[in-house]
Parts: C-alpha cells; structure tokens; sequence
C-alpha cells in the first residue's frame, strides 16, 4: 500500500464534559454493561482527567457539566444533546435509568444562551448524530435501530435546517452510531460496514467514496468511538490497528486510556459532546 500524504489542518473545536466522579455500572442497557464486573472510580476519573487534559492541550475548550448523583452515565456527554450552527436540538433518552440528563443538559445550554429546541421523538443526542460540516453542503448522519426512533431524524432536520441520512443500525454491539462511525475531518467519516443494514452501507459508500474503512478489531476496541479536530485524532488506545490506518492517510493519532469508561459501553466519542457555534 502507497501512503498519501496529504496535508491535514487542525480546527479548534469546543466541546462540553462531565466528571465521572459517580460513575458505576448499576444496570444493563446495552451489551458491553456487567453489573458484576467491579469499576475504580479513582482510576475512572483519572483516565477521564487524561482525556480532558489532552482536549485542552491540543487547543480546545472545555466546559464542563455538573455531574448529579444517581445518573452514573452523566459522564457520556455526548448523549445530551446536537448542536449545530449554535442551535441544539436536545436529548429525549431510551433508557428510564437515563432520562433525567436530558434536563441537567438542557439547564447547561440555556444558561449559556444557546437557542434550545425541544425534543418530542426518542433520540440520544450525538450518540446517534454526526455532522459534516463541509459535506455535500453540510450533512447531519443519524443512527436508528436501537436507541434514536427514527422520527427523531425527521425532527432534527427540522430543528436544524441541515438534510439528515439516517443510517440503520443492525448489531446491538453497535447500538449507537457513534461507536461505528465518526467524523475524522468537516468532510469526510471513518466508519465499520458491518454495523449498518445492507442498504445503509450503500448509501455511506456513495456519499464518502474516500472514507476510511475500519475492522472488527477497530470497532471492537471501540477505536470508532473518536474525536478529531481535522489533523489530531483521539482515539482509545486499544484500538492501534485503526491508529495505524489513520496515520497513513496523513491524521495523527493521540491515543488515550479509558478501560474503566469502556465498561459502560463507551469510549473517547460518548465523553465528549461538540458545541458548534
């Protein structure tokens, strides 16, 4: 294989956090969730201090969300909320054990002055949301078959005015679109064929003929489950064959530790929800 060399530039981004100092696998909402395997909140928050402290070293902003005891998956931030063009089009979760975030990040965004809109579909905020800013003219991808209802996608193009390809998603391991696809610049995804229905996978070959093609190892590792400004690429570090195919088509890959995060079904991605102005 010939690599390309191609010339990769950083975009800062900003992007919204919340502790995991309550963080605990108390129930089972998805495959990756044991309620008998042990979690270190010490080492938990450790690895999520690590992860943060990266962020901002690469030149983003952080803000950050005020954990609440008694919602131990606060922590997956992303879930909250969808922000694109400054207008956020908020989170009605799946799970009952969930549902009361979606008040706590709704109270973040209005007290910042951001125009929020009101959900009335299911649907998990960026768990199941991506955006790619440049495109086909700016595109919203939208996960659906596990936990976002497919109304919801209907709903977001309204409240945002981007067009919206909903995309199904057919392997519970995979339940949100966010640990099978991601965004690795404002133009093109990296994402696992085998997590979408046939159709689906048809669809994402025609509208990214240069996306990158990621493993079962890579997605098994939770390596999709990413977060990149355009050069840098956060990644889990377990994921080290999708690194390698990241850093031949010219990104660069940061790799992070969060072995604790990863036993409640998520990784760099759910930890971090992108505000874009």
């Amino acid at each position: 294989m010939v690599t390309v060399n191609h010339q990769r530039v950083p975009r800062k981004r900003t992007y919204l956090m919340c502790s995991p100092e309550h963080f605990a696998v108390e129930y089972a909402i998805n495959p990756w969730m044991d309620v008998t395997a042990p979690v270190d909140t010490e080492l938990t928050v450790k690895q999520w201090d690590r992860l943060r402290e990266t962020l901002v070293q690469l030149g983003h902003e952080v803000h950050l969300l005020t954990p609440e005891r008694g919602l131990p998956d606060m922590v997956y931030a992303a879930n909250g909320a969808f922000v694109v063009d400054g207008a956020v089009y908020g989170a009605q979760f799946k799970h009952e054990q969930r549902a009361a975030e979606a008040a706590a990040h709704r109270a973040f965004y209005e007290s910042q002055g951001w125009r929020f809109i009101a959900p009335s579909e299911t649907n998990e905020g960026e768990g199941d949301f991506a955006y790619v800013p440049e495109a086909h003219g700016g595109l919203i991808l939208a996960g659906h078959g596990f936990r976002t209802e497919l109304p919801a996608h209907a709903e977001a193009q309204e409240a945002l005015g981007r067009p919206v390809v909903s995309l199904r998603l057919v392997d519970p391991r995979f339940y949100h679109l966010d640990v099978a696809l991601a965004a690795i610049d404002d133009a093109n995804i990296v994402y696992f064929p085998g997590a979408f229905s046939a159709a689906s996978q048809k669809v994402l070959a025609q509208l990214f003929p240069d996306a990158v093609i990621a493993d079962d190892a890579d997605v098994m590792a939770f390596g999709l489950n990413l977060v990149s400004d355009g050069l840098n690429v956060v990644l889990n570090s377990e994921a080290a064959g999708l690194a390698e195919k990241l850093e031949a088509v010219g990104y660069h890959p940061v790799p992070v530790k969060l072995s604790e995060l990863k036993k409640g079904g998520g990784s760099v991605k759910c930890c971090i929800a992108e505000l874009r102005h």
